[in-house]
This record gives C-alpha cells, structure tokens and sequence, in this order.
C-alpha cells in the first residue's frame, strides 16, 4: 500500500503522520506538495494538521484553491480513504468533501489536550478494528474546531450514521452534537480534528490512534491484496 501525505505551505504534522504510519503499519509513505498534479499512484491520501497557509480568510480556504485538491476529490471520487486531521478537516470542509464548516472554539481559546472520544460508528474503512462505542483518548489541538452544520445537514449525518466519533466526558470546542469527526456518505472521506498520530505510543500517554491506521491497512488489503 502506498499512501501520500498531502503537505502544502503552514502545514505542520506531517513529520508526526509520516512517523506514525510507519511505526503502526510499516506501509509505503510519501509526501506530497500542494501542487502536484497527480494521485493517480497512491492508495490512501491523507491530510495532516497544521495551520495550512496561516489560516488566512479561514482554515483551508486558500488551501483548497491548490492543484492537488482536483486530485483529492477525483481519489475519493474512486473510493480510495481520504483523512483529514486538524486542519485536513478544515480542507476537507472547505473542499466540499464533508458537509458543514468550522467556528472558533466556543471559550475563543486554543484548545491542546488528551480528550475522550466514542467511536459511534466501526463500519468504515478508518475504524473497522474499533469496538462499536469504545471510548479512546485522543489529543486535540486547535482553536477553530467547532463543528457546525445546519439543522438538514445534521440529520442527514445522524440518518447516515456519517457521525464516526463524538466527544465523550467533555466537548473541548463546543462543537454541534459533540461532533469529532465525520464521513461522506460513501464512508471512505474522513474528517477529524483531533490528532490520532499523536496517540500512537504509551510514551506520548495514547495507543488509541493506532487501530485507525491499522484499519486503513487492513481494509485495502482485503480490497485489494488476494491470497495465492
């Protein structure tokens, strides 16, 4: 499997995804400028955190004016897994992968802390090694990560069972329904903001971003990988 990790100027967790895809799944990754024009030979493409281009008009807005967005939206046009993280959410949003838009958090302050997280939904490529309702910790890191759609666009996410993980115990950011991170509808786009490269070993106080990486891998692997 070979994965791409989308990188465009402001960007900031990309050495961190890169370390922790190799450490939990031992996978082929590469990084991607902002301007490249072609995905055609990745399997996975996948967005990290970082305040792409200062956050400047909004977060992700100048981001998906980039050549390599086409690329994104034809990658999940195919069917191939595609997550943001942090600000790849805001991308995502911005690009109109994921429904909806992010405010600032409600308390107007940057918010960087372990959170605990429900996984409301283990019937997608990014959370299949989950128990369905397993409660995972998992840090958070932003200051525009308040979720909000409107009231069509909620219900639409909550029938669809698109609401992939929901801030259990406290909601560090105010966000709509405890959202933390959402699906297409087709279920392969992944929007989440916070950081599961960031709990990949005891040492940083988190192994509960492991399984999401290992269930990408496994998923294409039973999509595409046959046994002789």
């Amino acid at each position: 499997m070979k994965i791409a990790i989308v990188v465009f100027p402001g960007t900031t967790c990309e050495a961190d995804l890169y370390a922790a895809i190799k450490q939990t799944t031992g996978e082929e990754a590469e990084f991607v400028r902002h301007d490249a024009e072609d995905l055609g030979g990745f399997d996975a493409i996948l967005i990290p955190g970082g305040a792409s281009y200062g956050d400047a008009v909004r977060p992700g807005a100048i981001a998906k004016r980039q050549p390599v967005i086409k690329e994104i939206v034809k990658a999940a046009e195919a069917g191939k897994p595609v997550l943001g993280i942090g600000n790849g959410f805001q991308i995502l949003l911005e690009a109109g992968l994921l429904p909806g838009a992010m405010l600032r958090n409600e308390q107007l302050k940057f918010v960087c802390k372990p959170v605990k997280l429900q996984v409301t939904n283990n019937d997608t490529p990014f959370t299949s090694l989950y128990e369905n309702g397993e409660i995972v910790s998992i840090p958070v890191a932003h200051m525009k990560g308040n979720f909000y759609c409107s009231d069509a666009e909620l219900k639409q996410l909550q029938n669809n069972n698109q609401i992939i993980f929901t801030y259990t115990s406290e909601n560090p950011n105010g966000s709509l329904a405890d959202i933390a991170g959402i699906t297409n509808e087709k279920g392969n786009v992944l929007g989440l903001m916070p950081h599961p490269e960031r709990a990949v070993d005891q040492l940083l106080g988190s192994t509960d971003g492991v399984k999401l990486f290992q269930s990408i891998v496994q998923n294409w692997r039973e999509t595409h990988v046959t046994n002789a």
